[in-house]
């Protein structure tokens, strides 16, 4: 089989190239075998195949497959309490593969709803979000949320679970064209970032003029978020993808002046250090908005990208601003017997 193997850190994502590697063999009774048939591109893999993230210091170093995200159908599932072959799944690790082995925790079913590429896109964004803003965050019905980096693959999700929730959502974005997908997906107001003194916009938006209540924050612009905010506000801190492996310094006194709470969260270090059942129930409350018919996939260009050959384009053409929602990549033609897909 064919996939991206990172041997080496590379410089250039041009040179992320497929090759043949021996088809992956189970490594615990509860494997299962997927055929991927669709992969995402996030920025987190732009950093990983350049070495700039800072779990290639711990979790992701050389050689390992590249990739995050995934969909697929499992083919061989021995021991499995809970798939069987021709089940549709979704999951994240070591995607950038034509065939993927991986312990039954990993994966989920795709929804009945969904075809493969639409949970693809959403993968473990949706999770991600809804942990950032309802466990972190804290968010409730009746405040208002600003969401940084709506556009992106996390923004979409997290735009979609605030409006669910109850709350009054504010995004940011870097062009027109953005922001109407965002209000059309529940976004209240739309600010672009690249105006002079956004930040006074956002303040404005808010119904007291003091601030926002929730910052989601997952492209690392931290003192902004806390000119955002009004006293006793809380900001969640999720990534840095805007800054490509340069993290932003802030001035720490700008949280003692508005008694503001700044919070990282680790969905994938919060599953490993406090258990599975801390991860599973994050996706019971997204996946009851999933349910509910709350939250709609966002894709990027379906059809653009298919084969593994196409991943470096698809991150060209993400780091190069031109996405909306998440990047997918068609791996194999079982995507032709899918139910109808969304597509912005």
């Amino acid at each position: 089989m064919q996939a991206i193997m990172i041997k080496e850190f590379v410089k250039d994502l041009s040179e992320l190239q497929p090759s043949n590697v021996s088809l992956p063999k189970p490594k615990g009774a509860q494997d299962v075998l997927v055929k991927v048939t669709h992969v995402a591109v996030t920025h987190v893999d732009t950093l990983y195949a350049r070495g700039l993230h800072q779990n290639n210091k711990r979790h992701m170093k050389p050689p390992f497959t590249l990739g995050t995200e995934f969909s697929g159908i499992v083919t061989s599932a021995p021991s499995s309490r809970h798939f069987r072959p021709g089940d549709r799944v979704f999951g994240g690790d070591s995607a950038y593969a034509e065939y993927i082995s991986l312990d039954e925790k990993l994966l989920r079913k795709v929804p009945s709803s969904w075809s493969n590429v639409q949970a693809c896109a959403v993968g473990a964004s949706g999770a991600v979000s809804y942990g950032s803003l309802m466990v972190m965050g804290k968010l409730k019905a009746g405040e208002t949320a600003l969401i940084l980096g709506a556009s992106g693959g996390l923004g979409v999700m997290a735009v979609q679970i605030a409006k669910a929730v109850g709350a009054k959502v504010i995004a940011t974005v870097g062009s027109k064209e953005k922001a109407e997908v965002i209000r059309r997906i529940g976004a209240d107001a739309v600010v672009n970032y690249k105006d002079a003194n956004w930040e006074d916009q956002v303040k404005a938006l808010t119904d007291d003029g003091e601030g926002v209540h929730v910052v989601y924050d997952a492209i690392g612009a931290i003192e902004s978020s806390l000119k955002c905010l009004r006293y006793r506000g809380r900001v969640v801190i999720v990534g840095f993808v805007a800054r490509d492996g340069d993290i932003e310094k802030i001035r720490a006194n700008r949280i003692l002046l508005k008694s503001a709470s700044v919070i990282g969260y680790r969905f994938g270090e919060d599953g490993r250090r406090l258990g599975a059942q801390q991860t599973e129930s994050v996706w019971e409350g997204f996946m009851k908005l999933v349910n509910e018919g709350s939250i709609t996939p966002v894709i990027y260009n379906e059809g653009e990208y298919n084969g593994l050959h196409t991943i470096p384009r698809a991150m060209s053409d993400l780091l190069a601003g031109k996405t909306v929602g998440r990047s997918v990549v068609t791996i194999t033609e079982e995507s032709k017997i899918e139910t109808a897909k969304t597509k912005l």
